[in-house]
């Protein structure tokens, strides 16, 4: 697995969609990221394995369809593993050798493991958002299992993540090589998964029987609060933030974190412009200030927020100048 980025580009990594989206809309829209400038495209069922519009073998012929169009192809296994059936599908993941694998959780990090004990020569993994890794110790401990990707997780400040992998001084995979840091610059933060059906629940059904509601919501449902208030996102079993992540100004406080590649999360209108957006402002030198403003110009599902990485109330925005 290779790393696309120099000192001065950052890479784009267009994430799994997180929502239950007709087999049709993620065709098109996969149609769309393939003339896109996303270096890194993630493919898969992250949120509910009850979502089978799309099986392994169908996310692989499409993988290789924009790794023909020249994307880096990864395949992310579900967050939160709660079955036997579950568990065979994180195998059948980690099994194949066309791609790499993004961990979810950590039954996806041991099957990786294994399968690199058997064959010394497979590929390096990559280090979800969803896992535990709070630490420079935690991380170099993965490195040692064969990981060589970081993806950290949403809640970090930028200060705490330059501890954990820091510029001067990253850690190192296996190979030797730096383990570059993914940042999440963009989409609705997920910050928990359930065994629960919010969806469904939401609808007074049950879970085994959801009738697949979470396809007439393209970017989740809505939760306010008692004062009226956007609070959060309701995706099937996922609970994410109502505000959506835009870390658009931050270019240079994020390199001087370590930071190398940024990760946009996938949502039903304006994702393109979106990812034009950020291209534009990282790594071709347009203004960040226009950006901002043509950001919020466009129907995302949510208002703009970056609280998190500057040690602030996640649904806050906090402009920062790069």
């Amino acid at each position: 697995m290779t790393d696309p980025v120099t000192t001065t580009r950052f890479a784009l990594t267009v994430g799994p969609v997180h929502y239950g989206w007709p087999r049709s809309a993620l065709l098109r829209f996969y149609a769309q990221v393939a003339d896109s400038a996303a270096d890194t495209v993630v493919l898969g069922e992250v949120v509910c394995s009850r979502r089978r519009e799309m099986k392994l073998a169908d996310w692989m012929a499409l993988g290789r369809e924009l790794q023909a169009a020249g994307k880096e192809v990864i395949l992310a296994s579900q967050a939160l593993v709660m079955s036997e059936s579950e568990l065979r599908s994180v195998r059948d993941l980690v099994n194949q050798d066309a791609f790499a694998v993004e961990a979810g959780d950590m039954s996806a990090v041991q099957a990786l493991v294994e399968v690199r004990r058997d064959a010394r020569d497979a590929q390096p993994f990559v280090l979800g958002p969803h896992l535990n890794i709070y630490s420079r110790e935690a991380l170099s401990e993965h490195a040692a299992w064969g990981a060589g990707r970081w993806v950290a997780p949403v809640e970090l400040s930028l200060q705490a993540l330059a501890c954990v992998n820091p510029r001067d001084n990253p850690v190192r995979a296996i190979s030797g090589d730096a383990i570059p840091t993914e940042i999440w610059a963009f989409g609705r933060l997920p910050l928990a998964f359930s065994a629960r059906c919010f969806t469904a629940r939401h609808h007074h059904l049950h879970k085994d029987s959801c009738a697949f509601r979470c396809l007439d919501d393209a970017d989740g449902l809505l939760l306010s609060s008692s004062e009226g208030q956007p609070f959060l996102g309701l995706n099937g079993t996922q609970v994410q933030s109502a505000g959506v992540q835009a870390l658009i100004g931050e270019a240079q406080a994020l390199r001087q974190a370590g930071v190398s590649r940024l990760r946009l999360s996938p949502c039903s209108q304006g994702f393109m412009d979106v990812l034009a957006q950020f291209d534009a402002v990282y790594n071709q030198g347009a203004s960040a200030e226009d950006a901002l403003a043509t950001l919020r110009a466009l129907r995302l599902p949510g208002t703009l927020v970056n609280g998190y990485v500057h040690r602030q109330p996640g649904m806050q925005f906090v402009l920062h100048r790069a």
